[in-house]
């Protein structure tokens, strides 16, 4: 990171706030920061508009202590008065639990995560300069849109925080549809994709890639998810392909009208190694049903990129598609609670997005455009360059 520069000053000393269960990520995120600006060398630093721009930590200390009934609070145990603030948020990690009753086993669930952001914003009491939150996988993000008598409750959300809380910017990643930031026109929203990042974990964990429409293809699972796909694809150089769900829209089960069959909208893909996009694995019965379907039609080896590897259901599922062949690889951040045991498996690869998460804070602070970081074809040229692809290479030098 210490390539990074900045042409204005920051808006406010710098302050992270990680909610329960993001410690270990806001642990990463400030290593990179501490590192990054301690090795920037500029005169500058030293003037009372930079006081407090280099330090050991720019993690705050918070505590979000519970009452034997289960009510909780937060308590900031530093001053954030004129702080520019970023709260880190992992509504879904189920693997924070807490005592009510005596009971030790209560898993927090997203509405406790959420109350806990809650608590934090009205703890900082509005002494900070700025609040930004950070939510890779949005809260309620799934209930989008409404289609009958039902909540809107991640609109409900982005108004809350922002109209009534007083947040300025909501960072999030791959946004299952990015439409909602239409419930707060006025306040900053961004849906970032970790294409850069998925990139180069393929490049460094597979071995004899050939990155060509001749020996690869790109393919949506649904038509939903055609967009992220979209920029993998012409970023690639590679051809895209697509399945059409085909519903049961006379039930629900789990939420969600089941799925009767799957249908593949493409070119052949005979003899192709296939990236699988999509924003989540949830159940994941839904991808390893479209790698088998891609596997009949003759694909060759199955790479599956998502962003937020849930796996509700476990991981059984994927052991036995890795066993049969179905799958190769599974590659998903480390934005969301990743299950211990999911580590152990030789099918998966966790994708760290703490160096750029470092990033958009940083360039934040001081107040200048991400939308270079928000668009990353050039570093995947150079990056995919590094490697030895040739094409890339070219457009590289051309650029």
């Amino acid at each position: 990171m210490a390539e990074a520069q900045f042409s204005s000053l920051p808006i406010g000393k710098l302050g992270i706030i990680p909610l329960p269960g993001c410690e270990e990520m806001a642990e990463r995120i400030d290593y990179y920061l501490v590192r990054s600006r301690k090795e920037r060398n500029e005169e500058i630093h030293e003037t009372v508009h930079y006081d407090g721009y280099q330090r050991d930590s720019y993690v705050i200390k918070a505590d979000f202590p519970r009452f034997g009934t289960g009510e909780g609070k937060c308590v900031i145990r530093e001053t954030v008065r004129g702080y520019d603030i970023y709260l880190l948020i992992d509504p879904f990690n189920y693997g924070v639990k807490y005592e009510m009753f005596g009971d030790k086993n209560h898993s927090m669930s997203p509405d406790d995560h959420y109350a806990n952001l809650r608590r934090a914003i009205s703890a900082i009491g509005g002494k900070a300069k700025k609040i930004t939150v950070i939510m890779p996988m949005l809260y309620e993000g799934r209930q989008h849109r409404r289609t009958a008598r039902e909540s809107l409750d991640c609109a409900d959300m982005l108004r809350e925080l922002c109209l009534n809380l007083g947040v300025d910017n909501i960072i999030t990643f791959d946004a299952h549809d990015p439409r909602v930031q239409n419930a707060i026109p006025q306040k900053g929203f961004e849906s970032v994709q970790p294409v850069y990042q998925m990139i180069k974990s393929l490049c460094r964990n597979v071995s004899d890639l050939q990155i060509d429409s001749e020996h690869m293809m790109v393919v949506s699972p649904d038509e939903g998810g055609m967009g992220r796909c979209i920029y993998f694809a012409s970023v690639l150089g590679l051809e895209l392909g697509t399945f059409y769900k085909r519903r049961d829209y006379s039930k629900v089960v789990g939420g969600t009208n089941p799925i009767i069959e799957h249908s593949f909208l493409g070119d052949n893909v005979s003899g192709k190694d296939i990236i699988i996009i999509d924003d989540m694995i949830s159940s994941g019965g839904s991808m390893i049903e479209v790698a088998q379907k891609l596997k009949a039609l003759g694909a060759g080896r199955i790479f599956i990129f998502t962003s937020f590897g849930l796996f509700c259901n476990g991981l059984e599922a994927f052991d036995k598609a890795y066993e049969c062949g179905f799958i190769d690889k599974v590659f998903t951040t480390n934005l969301v609670y990743t299950n211990p045991e999911l580590l152990t498996r030789e099918w998966y690869v966790s994708v760290d997005m703490s160096k750029y998460c470092a990033y958009i804070i940083d360039t934040l602070n001081h107040d200048e455009s991400i939308s270079t970081l928000l668009d990353p074809k050039d570093r995947i040229y150079k990056k995919l360059a590094e490697y030895g692809f040739g094409p890339y290479t070219q457009k590289t030098e051309e650029q």
